[in-house]
């Protein structure tokens, strides 16, 4: 427990006298960082509808992605600070399930936001991007940039982490549909057999990583082409391994985000092309979900036709390819965040 001391605890109270079903009550937010702007952006989503409704929420945070055991600690403290409903974005989406069923079991309503557990259902409820989409969307759209070079492409993949939780899985496997590539086991990357695979390496969701994992592949092939990265820092982290080299302005790199920065990266040239999620939609629909669970033990509904709610995806890029839909970055600075 002692390991809460680095987590960052904020507390949303609504407005004194403020007339709310939801007043007195207590949700947590539990997210993989605090300093990734995607996670920042959510606990500004959650902190917004907290205060609307009258709601005290708690934020928490690894230190890192990746950080499994500040998270497990973190749903136990509000289990035992009585909150009624959880929001979690789970760094090891396997090994949190046990944790998550304690807090079920105590009558808590845990929502999975961005990343689904595995199984899914080990959460009352998920509200995310379709992912497996979001990774399908750059991958058409690189494929479609390449043409008929496509046939001999030599990708890079940099993903999040070695425990493969289900968002890296998803968009990873999502990319290499949408380009063409056949799959092995959808359920986990690394297992595909196309040559046009440089390799994989992880970047832990962050800048340093990606650089570090694009330095590695460029030495395994220091004639990539295609860059699939697993979030937007991840891509500028690689954009700068690449520009070490002079070799900024002859790879294509794609990502899944779609926050401001990221979308002035596709502005100024450094990503060709991101999917954009919403996490302020996400976190705000998350606290209002608890509100409901509550006042009269009401659970979301699925998205129709899904085992999640989904909160959508748009591809951003300024160079469309036919048979990709997409707005520019211009229209995507304007729905950055969500």
């Amino acid at each position: 427990m002692k390991k809460l001391l680095a987590t960052t605890a904020v507390v949303v109270m609504g407005f004194a006298g403020a007339a709310s079903a939801a007043d007195g009550v207590t949700a947590c937010l539990i997210t993989k960082t605090d300093t990734n702007p995607f996670f920042v952006k959510m606990k500004e989503g959650a902190e917004a509808k907290a205060a609307e409704l009258g709601m005290t929420l708690k934020s928490y945070a690894g230190k890192v992605d990746g950080d499994h055991e500040t998270q497990v600690a973190a749903i136990e403290t509000c289990i035992a600070d009585g909150a009624k409903g959880i929001l979690l974005t789970a760094s090891d989406t396997s090994s949190i399930t046990s944790t998550v069923k304690k807090a079920r079991d105590a009558g808590l309503l845990v929502i999975a936001l961005d990343t689904p557990l595995s199984p899914i259902d080990a959460a009352d409820a998920t509200f995310a991007t379709d992912n497996f989409l979001a990774g399908e969307l750059i991958g058409k759209w690189a494929a479609g940039k390449l043409g008929a070079e496509a046939a001999n492409a030599k990708i890079a993949m940099l993903d999040l982490a070695v425990s493969q939780p289900s968002v890296d899985v998803l968009r990873d496997q999502g990319f290499l549909q949408g380009f063409g590539i056949d799959l092995g086991d959808p359920n986990k990357w690394g297992d595909e057999t196309d040559a046009r695979i440089v390799g994989n390496d992880i970047t832990s969701g962050n800048e340093e990583g990606g650089r570090k994992a694009m330095e590695n592949l460029l030495a395994k092939d220091p004639m990539i082409n295609v860059v699939y990265t697993i979030n937007e820092p991840a891509a500028a982290g690689a954009y700068e391994a690449l520009k070490s080299i002079g070799r900024e302005n002859d790879v294509l790199i794609v990502s899944v985000d779609g926050g401001c920065p990221g979308v002035a990266n596709i502005a100024d040239g450094v990503i060709g092309a991101t999917s954009q999620q919403y996490p302020l939609l996400m976190a705000s629909k998350g606290v209002e979900a608890i509100a409901a669970w509550a006042k009269d033990g009401t659970k979301p509904a699925n998205t129709e036709g899904k085992d999640f709610f989904d909160t959508g995806v748009t591809l951003i890029t300024n160079t469309p390819v036919d048979g990709v839909e997409s707005i520019d970055a211009v229209k995507g600075a304007e729905l950055c965040w969500g």
